[in-house]
């Protein structure tokens, strides 16, 4: 397929934006806002005083913006890209005094050193493992020296190939990812890797969830 610029898109960014572009309004009415386990809204709190207040983050793969918002209400200064249209005009509509851009992950639009904060929140799992050291280097490009990094993935090594999502048909990959890889893979892209979480399925998970604090080292 065909993107804006007229340039052949690989086969997973077509089917992943079509896949939410389908379920963004279902996804806005069953998750309404942020429902994360204690722990992941811990991370979340840690992250955002890491950070620090007012300070210009992005999250990549906003999807409708819960996590973005949530963030702002930390007191960032935040605003989100997605793929998907859908997502992101149910995030405008939502959250209208926040930022949603469409925009992929693998081709940030921000200037160099440019933000305080990256937040990946389970979008990472949607691309091809083999695309994600050239990614990480996307985001540590993006980042002030001394930024920092969040990302929230489904723990394993497997491919999870989705037929269904919030009760619409879709087809689409979702990956579980080593956090021992993606922390190896981060290393080399620059970063400093401040800490890794692994925590067992909550309710209605399949698998384990990790989360990785990173940073662009200081200058």
């Amino acid at each position: 397929e065909l993107g804006s610029a007229g340039v052949t898109e690989p086969a997973w960014l077509v089917e992943t934006r079509a896949a939410y572009d389908a379920v963004a309004e279902d996804y806005a009415r069953l998750l309404p806002d942020v429902v994360e386990p204690p722990l992941d809204r811990a991370l979340l709190a840690a992250y955002a005083e890491m950070v620090g207040p007012g300070r210009a983050v992005l999250e990549v793969g906003c999807g409708t913006g819960r996590v973005t918002a949530h963030l702002h209400r930390l007191g960032l200064d935040i605003g989100g890209v997605d793929l998907s249209p859908g997502m992101v005009a149910v995030a405008r509509r939502t959250y209208p005094d926040l930022r949603f851009e469409v925009g992929s992950l693998t081709e940030l639009s921000a200037p160099d050193r440019s933000l305080a904060g990256l937040v990946s929140w389970y979008s990472l799992i949607h691309l091809p493992p083999e695309l994600l050291p050239e990614v990480f280097v996307g985001f540590h490009r993006v980042l002030v020296p001394g930024g920092h990094l969040l990302l929230a993935v489904k723990a394993g090594d497997r491919l999870d190939r989705r037929e269904q999502a919030y009760g619409q048909p879709v087809g689409y990959d979702v990956y579980w990812l080593s956090p021992q890889r993606l922390a190896g893979q981060l290393a080399t892209a620059g970063f400093a890797v401040t800490a890794t979480t692994v925590r067992a399925p909550a309710a209605g998970e399949r698998q384990p969830q990790a989360f990785l604090l990173a940073q662009r080292p200081a200058d």
